[in-house]
């Protein structure tokens, strides 16, 4: 995987399932582990819809996935999940231009 790949995992609330503040301090000490770990990118709840985003670096989708399904939010089906590979573009890169 290229320094720049990282896995995008949205996050959806389930129909009919809501958080408990239980749930919210597993969700959130998953989130530390990740950052303890440099896994975590970034991540945060969208504004205009119900769910967020977990950005992450993996050494493979296979890995992603699997660390979207330890999220107790995924893994207590409050929250289902979708997971894409995006390549990072900035100005370290040139904005992927490669010339």
């Amino acid at each position: 995987m290229s320094e720049t790949t990282v896995f995008v995992i949205f996050l959806t609330m389930n129909p009919g399932r809501s958080f408990s503040e239980e749930l919210v301090h597993k969700h959130v000490a998953f989130l530390k582990e990740l950052d303890d770990n440099g896994q975590l990118v970034l991540c945060g709840p969208f504004t205009d819809y119900d769910g967020g985003m977990i950005v992450i670096r993996a050494e493979s989708f296979d890995e992603a996935e699997k660390m979207a399904q330890s999220d107790p939010f995924v893994s207590s089906m409050t929250e289902s999940y979708k997971i894409r590979t995006w390549k990072m573009a900035n100005r370290d890169n040139n904005y992927l231009l490669s010339y």
